[in-house]
């Protein structure tokens, strides 16, 4: 590689330069797009939206075909929302929580440039340079500014972005491979079985009292420091992350006196959301693959009788037949009680044991995904350590 003198970035790329839109009829499709719009998974952010020129000139962020967009607000910053962004049009516009950087062309490959910012380094240091008060803190356009980046010949930098875009297009299509699988379980289900909520095959309906037990979660006092060590994890809502099959690790973990004082059940179980600040995150649910205890925001389903991984399956693919069952509160809530008298269908046991066989093989297929997308993430960020040290 050829030797990178260091530059600061605002004397190769501009910083929020703006658009000159005069030349625009105010009834002109402009693309848009909003902060969702960027995933934090991808380097590229093409614009799907469209808006007429004269409802976005004012109030948003203008931006061109192949700027870089940073998102300079917590938490979006810290996820990664930083992207090259593709357009239609010949203007674009978005939120106004984006840093747009123009590379100057002559000196900075826009390719090497968002594969700089995304390096994890970057956010570490922006996150400690950000201003504003809590929840509404951000990236300055200064940081940027005076960032430091290597710069060596544009031959070289597009060499470099090439190889780590190669590198990203195989974390994406095993992120691809990954999502169809995520919802492959619940078409299986609906394949099988209809909607549950709609119940449209008839099959028998009970309570979730009688095929099971439901266990509420609770919080050991944490007045008393003795109830939180080592003992047992213990689960809350964040470990419940869809589209994961399984709970996530938790970091926290009680001792055996919290242990005493808290809620715990088998493998085999199933954890419900029912207390949650969102309606949407009521009815969240995960597999138990090992022994937990939980906070009190979390139901237990331990089955009695069926299969675990069909009622698992039905929660999933009926998640309103939890939320339908929640209280009209602020934050909404569904009680031991009020979860006993959900209805579950009831189709025969042979039937739920063949969609418990597909899941688990389903599930096998995931974990090799998943195992193959942690290698290739290990690959992508070896080499993208190695490209900015003059290493690659």
């Amino acid at each position: 590689m050829s030797v990178a003198v260091e530059v600061t970035l605002g004397t190769i790329a501009q910083i929020n330069p703006g658009l000159n839109t005069s030349s625009g009829h105010a009834d002109e499709d402009v693309d848009f797009l909003p902060m969702s719009a960027v995933e934090a998974a991808s380097s590229t952010a093409m614009a799907t939206e469209t808006r007429p020129l004269s409802e976005v000139r004012k109030g948003y962020t203008s931006f061109a075909d192949g700027d870089v967009l940073l998102a300079k607000i917590t938490p979006c910053f810290e996820n990664g929302k930083i992207a090259q962004v593709r357009t239609n049009c010949r203007f674009g516009f978005g939120s106004t929580e984006f840093h747009v950087l123009r590379a100057n062309a002559a000196k900075l490959d826009a390719r090497y440039l968002v594969h700089f910012l995304r390096r994890d380094q970057v956010r570490i240091d922006g996150e400690r340079k950000m201003t504003g008060s809590a929840g509404q803190r951000r990236v300055p356009k200064h940081f940027l500014e005076s960032l430091s980046i290597p710069l060596p010949p544009t031959t070289e930098q597009r060499r470099i972005a090439a190889i780590l875009d190669q590198a990203d297009a195989l974390r994406a299509k095993r992120r691809e491979a990954l999502a169809q699988l995520d919802s492959l379980t619940q078409s299986i289900f609906i394949e099988m079985f209809g909607d549950p909520a709609m119940n449209e095959r008839h099959w028998p309906r009970r309570l979730v009292k009688d095929i099971g037990v439901v266990v509420t979660g609770n919080t050991p006092p944490r007045a008393n420091p003795e109830n939180y060590g080592d003992e047992i994890e213990w689960i809350k809502s964040d470990n419940i992350n869809t589209p994961s099959y399984y709970l996530t690790r938790a970091e926290e973990r009680l001792s055996e006196t919290g242990r005493a004082l808290g809620r715990t059940v088998p493998a085999g179980s199933i954890l419900v959301t029912c207390i949650a600040g969102s309606p949407e995150c009521i009815g969240n649910s995960a597999m138990t693959d090992r022994q937990v205890a939980f906070n009190q925001q979390i139901n237990a389903f331990i089955p009695t009788e069926g299969n675990a991984h069909f009622y698992y399956g039905q929660i999933q693919v009926g998640k309103r037949l939890i939320q339908e069952a929640s209280t009209n509160g602020m934050k909404g809530m569904v009680s031991k009680g009020r979860f006993e008298q959900i209805e579950f269908i009831i189709p025969p046991l042979k039937l739920q044991e063949t969609f418990g066989t597909r899941v688990l093989a389903v599930e096998k297929q995931r974990d090799l995904q998943r195992d193959s997308l942690a290698e290739i993430d290990a690959l992508f960020a070896s080499l993208q350590h190695r490209a900015f040290r003059g290493e690659l």
